[in-house]
């Protein structure tokens, strides 16, 4: 299968490496321009150069610029994973079969980025995995799975995660 992913971080590094190791061709990596003020580099992007890919940073993915990368990528599925900027609906629907997004909680609890922190600092006893087609609110959509995972007292968001 043709993958696109837009994504960042540990969470988009591991969806990058998972689909890479079970054989799929990912044929685009979107990732978040480089901070200036940031002395640690961007876990997607150096784990796509380091797979021999060349990431993809849009200062918007709103743009003409994404859309066009997207379309030139011919992906069959866009996959997201941990998303810091505003995917539009349009861009979701250019693969073939559209766009699927990972997100670590159990939606519609804890949008956003620090899902897991807050369930550790509520005092939840699960959280987990939700994966969902993305509408155009912030981690909003129809839920396709969702996943369980327990947190103990002593957890940490390194753990949970």
């Amino acid at each position: 299968m043709r993958v696109a992913l837009i994504g960042s971080a540990d969470f988009g590094k591991a969806a990058l490496e998972a689909f890479l190791d079970r054989g799929d061709e990912v044929v685009a990596v979107f990732c978040p321009p480089d901070n200036p003020k940031s002395s640690k580099p961007e876990a997607l992007k150096e784990a796509a150069i380091a797979r021999g890919l060349t990431p993809l940073q849009f200062a918007s993915l709103k743009g003409s610029e994404a859309a066009q990368a997207m379309i030139d990528s011919k992906a069959d599925s866009c996959v997201m994973a941990y998303v810091l900027q505003f995917v539009p609906q349009e861009l979701c629907k250019i693969p073939k079969h559209g766009t699927i997004q990972y997100h670590p909680s159990l939606l519609p609890k804890y949008r956003g980025p620090s899902a897991i922190n807050w369930a550790i600092a509520l005092g939840e006893e699960k959280s987990g995995l939700t994966i969902f087609c993305p509408s155009d609110g912030l981690d909003e959509g129809e839920i396709i799975l969702q996943k369980e995972v327990a947190i103990g007292p002593d957890d940490t968001l390194g753990k949970v995660y």
